[in-house]
């Protein structure tokens, strides 16, 4: 599994909303800008997580971005699946029933059920709030 630009984009640009959360609505322009990102490529994953309910808009003058709701109510795990579709390490684990025709047979099988079961866990139990704090009390670190 690889996460793409597109999902550690979404985790920073949420971050730096959540970081400035004090600041109102901020311009898809300014977040840009602060993250070295391109503004387009930004607008089209605040269009993704704007239509998930996970931030709110204003057009217009002082308008922009800002979380619909606290840092602590999002986890990396919403944000990549949104953004990436399934985190599962292998296809057969994909939907909720594996329909693999070899996996009562495969030898393999636990091993990327484990896998699968502790990237979840790691990505369920880390919210946007957990980021903050840590790069706060650790400097900047935006190698997400």
């Amino acid at each position: 599994m690889k996460i793409s630009t597109k999902g550690r984009y979404a985790l920073r640009l949420m971050t730096d909303l959540a970081e400035h959360h004090q600041d109102g609505y901020v311009p898809i322009k300014v977040i840009a800008e602060r993250q070295n990102i391109s503004d387009k490529y930004l607008e089209q994953i605040i269009s993704i997580l704007s239509r998930a309910g996970y931030v709110r808009s204003i057009r217009g003058a002082g308008g922009g971005y800002m979380l619909a709701y606290p840092p602590e109510n999002y986890t990396v795990g919403m944000i990549l699946r949104l953004t990436e579709g399934s985190l599962a390490p292998v296809a057969c684990l994909e939907t909720d029933e594996n329909l693999c025709e070899r996996a009562e047979n495969c030898p393999t099988l636990f091993i990327w059920e484990k896998l699968y079961a502790a990237i979840n866990d790691v990505v369920d139990n880390i919210t946007v709030a957990d980021i903050v704090a840590r790069k706060t009390n650790a400097g900047d670190f935006y190698n997400i």
